[in-house]
């Protein structure tokens, strides 16, 4: 049975994985010339379940109206005359009722913890390597409203499996020293143990290698146009070439990873994906000084940044931006990580030396992404991650092998049935 997997960043190449692997012939379309050029290029870094609270939370609302003009706010929704934005905010409002979100870091937390298993096994049975670290990820506060809100949802946590740990400011900074020169500031924190982190642009692309020297087929410089239905079925992939060329492509099934793209592709066969991307920005900085730099990974929640290290690299990303497609970098958005980092870390890095980028996460309402079936018996969907996709990409993948092979995941979650 031949699948065609539309999209080569690390959902679309962990699909190609596990869907290689469940015996399919496996056909990649990418429209970049290499794997993860886009949203999966420069991420936060992070594997962390513990990261399941929702943005689409109780309190959510009140802070974006605080937020309300400032061009550093963690939360930017910059007002469009886009009516998919519209009815994207509406539905995020409806998400942000506290037995929704509650629902959706369920469904988060499950879907995460079963996904690091699987990155855990992969890279023990391949050896790939990727800058991880087994180090945990600790989330620090600085605000005590933040903190007693993040005790509440550690609470939740743990009831469902995740061994998030609240800790004092000591424990903090026993566990990163680096925060040692902002100790005082520090209210409180959370620290997984389990969590790791990792430089999900160079997993994806030697995962993207070692699928090739398996058999996968990569159709680099590819762009897929239209997708044809006969019946209840998907008959063909319209796509064009670097040079022009145009083709259609007939395989057994397609899986579409196309991230904040899937939605524009489906919607003309009645599929309706509530997806909107959401412009997130990080900068990547040198190591200058090891005693001062961070090695564990970390999450300033009340700016809504991580810090992941990454061999002798300090990634820095977060903060969130609804302004439609663009990638143009923001100055300010970018200074304000710039600020926060020295203002944590200072001497650990040359600010001067920053790399910008942003990239569009694929982001659902609540956060949760669309895995399964849709109305045609050989399409399916394995996107809108959000903010998630390094920490969901192989449980992703492997999940979705599964529904395609006729079997049923080994995780309690929600699976898309018929868009």
């Amino acid at each position: 049975m031949e699948v065609c997997v539309l999209g080569a960043g690390v959902v679309g190449v962990t699909t190609a994985w596990f869907l290689h692997n469940a015996g399919f012939d496996v056909t990649v379309i990418e429209r970049q010339p290499a794997a993860a050029l886009e949203t999966s290029f420069a991420n936060g870094g992070q594997i962390s379940v513990s990261h399941a609270e929702p943005w689409a939370n109780p309190g959510t609302p009140e802070k974006i109206l605080k937020w309300i003009g400032r061009e550093d706010a963690p939360l930017l929704f910059r007002l469009r005359a886009d009516v998919g934005q519209w009815c994207w905010g509406w539905q995020f409002l409806q998400e942000c009722v506290h037995s929704r979100a509650r629902h959706n870091l369920i469904q988060l937390l499950n879907l995460g913890t079963f996904s690091r298993s699987a990155l855990q096994a992969l890279r023990s049975e391949t050896g790939i390597t990727y800058d991880h670290l087994t180090k945990g990820i600790l989330h620090f506060y600085t605000s005590q409203r933040e903190f007693n809100a993040a005790i509440k949802s550690t609470k939740i946590m743990q009831d469902f499996g995740c061994d998030r740990q609240v800790v004092t400011a000591e424990d903090a900074v026993r566990i990163e020293p680096a925060l040692k020169t902002v100790q005082d500031r520090i209210v409180g924190a959370t620290y997984t143990d389990a969590d790791e982190s990792g430089d999900a642009h160079r997993f994806t692309q030697n995962l993207a290698r070692l699928c090739e020297q398996r058999g996968v087929k990569f159709l680099w410089n590819t762009q897929v146009h239209l997708l044809e239905t006969l019946g209840e079925k998907v008959d063909g992939l319209q796509i064009s070439q670097a040079d022009g060329s145009r083709a259609t492509l007939n395989p057994d099934a397609c899986v579409v990873c196309l991230g904040s793209y899937s939605r524009q592709l489906v919607k003309p066969l009645g599929i309706n994906l509530k997806i909107y991307p959401v412009k997130g920005y990080s900068a990547t900085f040198p190591v200058e000084c090891e005693d001062l730099a961070y090695t564990t990974s970390l999450t300033d929640d009340e700016y809504k940044v991580v810090f992941s290290r990454l061999g002798n690299r300090l990634r820095v990303a977060g903060t969130a931006e609804l302004n439609g497609y663009g990638l143009a970098l923001n100055a300010a958005r970018c200074n304000a990580i710039v600020d926060r980092v020295m203002e944590l870390f200072p001497g650990a890095t040359n600010p001067k030396l920053a790399k910008f980028w942003t990239g569009l996460r694929p982001s659902t309402p609540s956060n949760v992404p669309y895995i399964g079936k849709t109305r045609y018996s050989n399409l399916f969907v394995n996107t809108g991650h959000g903010t998630l996709g390094w920490t969901h990409a192989c449980g992703s993948g492997k999940a979705i092998a599964n529904i395609i092979s006729g079997k049923k995941p080994e995780v309690n979650f929600q699976f898309t049935q018929t868009l």
